[in-house]
């Protein structure tokens, strides 16, 4: 079958290729602006040990950029890449190969809209990347270029991180916290054309464990007043002091997960969290961590499968921006062998300047889960979120 004719039955299935109508400020699975890996681990000193996929989709017939961008724990950007899409076109990438300076090498076809500005992107240059850099930064140590430390130091040699992808109108080495990233209606480095969509997986083969999810898709809208007014909650809202112009829904803060805690399973549950430190963060002084670090939370409740409750006390057990965390470990500890957790994940926090007036206190976040027995089976999901992202507020039932 030609192309064409492909196209052809593709724009029929679609609806002549219409953007999926979705609703601003509730979390779906749609295509979107941005692409949000909420945490990653690659383990540095074992090839057989844990690391992150993921892919990068276009929905769509027209190509498009996008720009990946790497973060620490803590929430400093480290550097990306670009990616070029042809019409619904796929790209999957394993951390892995980013880590050790392997970046996607996908140039667009001569004649494309888009060779002009990536006509020095493909191949990546050399500049785009240091292991140093990417090695050093994601596992809390010193690194050289960036005179201090970016993430935290777990004592082992895993990479830990999140990782952002934007639709650009063009190739680019910019990132959100530059001036001029935003643009008016996406006319700025970056797009709001709803064109992306992707999933990631963990992969540990030498403990025979894999679990993934969809990424989190957050869209734009340059005409909706919850993502285009001054003042209101963005997903981008600190890089550009909270005046809209990021045009990206923000995530909910409150969510709902079931676990298990050991028992006749011999395993248990980890969290994956990704929170919003309301802070644009650079590199900080060695041996010290940022001011607004540990983050703390509204509250969190216990259940087990009757109903009982209990608290997990004062403890804050999603302290950094991107984490993953142990349900019945020291910084979770819980009573119960199965049960279900409420997690009011809003935050003040009294250094982030700026913060939305609409509701200082509100701080966005993400919660997924995996679920691993014994070597046997692993399973992930995303959390139940309870609030809705741009008001914040529960809906009665």
């Amino acid at each position: 079958m030609s192309r064409a004719a492909l196209y052809g039955m593709v724009f029929g299935l679609l609806g002549l290729s219409a953007p999926a109508s979705a609703e601003i400020c509730t979390r779906d699975d749609v295509p979107a602006a941005t692409l949000l890996l909420p945490y990653f681990e690659v383990d540095l000193g074992n090839p057989n040990g844990v690391t992150t996929l993921f892919s990068v989709n276009n929905a769509f017939t027209d190509p498009v950029v996008a720009k990946a961008e790497i973060w620490s724990d803590l929430g400093v950007a480290l550097g990306g890449f670009n990616l070029y899409l042809d019409g619904f076109d796929v790209q999957s990438i394993n951390l892995r190969d980013v880590l050790n300076c392997n970046l996607p090498n996908t140039p667009p076809p001569p004649g494309s809209p888009f060779s002009g500005s990536c006509a020095s992107a493909f191949p990546p240059p050399a500049f785009l990347c240091s292991t140093t850099t990417y090695q050093t930064a994601l596992t809390g140590k010193a690194v050289p270029a960036l005179s201090g430390c970016a993430g935290l130091d777990h004592g082992d040699n895993i990479a830990r991180g999140y990782l952002t992808v934007d639709v650009v109108n063009g190739c680019t080495t910019e990132f959100p916290g530059n001036t001029g990233y935003f643009g008016p209606g996406g006319t700025g480095v970056a797009s709001n054309r709803n064109a992306l969509w992707g999933d990631y997986f963990y992969l540990n083969p030498s403990l025979n464990l894999t679990d993934g999810e969809m990424l989190v898709h957050i869209e734009a809208s340059a005409t909706n007043p919850e993502t285009s007014v001054a003042g209101q909650s963005t997903f981008y809202g600190k890089f550009v002091n909270w005046t809209g112009a990021d045009n990206r829904e923000p995530l909910p803060s409150t969510y709902g997960v079931r676990f298990f805690n050991g028992g006749a399973f011999s395993g248990g549950t980890n969290l994956r969290v990704w929170r919003d430190s309301k802070i644009q963060q650079g590199a900080f002084k060695c041996g010290t961590t940022p001011p607004w670090y540990p983050l703390g939370q509204q509250a969190i409740f216990l259940f087990d499968e009757q109903a009982h409750s209990a608290s997990p006390g004062a403890a804050k057990p999603f302290p950094a921006v991107a984490q993953r965390v142990h349900v019945g470990g020291t910084a979770l500890p819980v009573p119960y062998t199965f049960g279900w957790l409420i997690l009011g994940l809003d935050d003040t926090v009294p250094l982030a300047p700026g913060v939305p007036p609409e509701d200082p206190n509100r701080a966005q976040a993400w919660v997924g889960a995996e679920m691993a027995a014994n070597g046997r089976f692993s399973a992930g999901f995303n959390a139940m979120h309870y609030n809705n992202a741009c008001t914040g507020v529960i809906p009665e039932p």
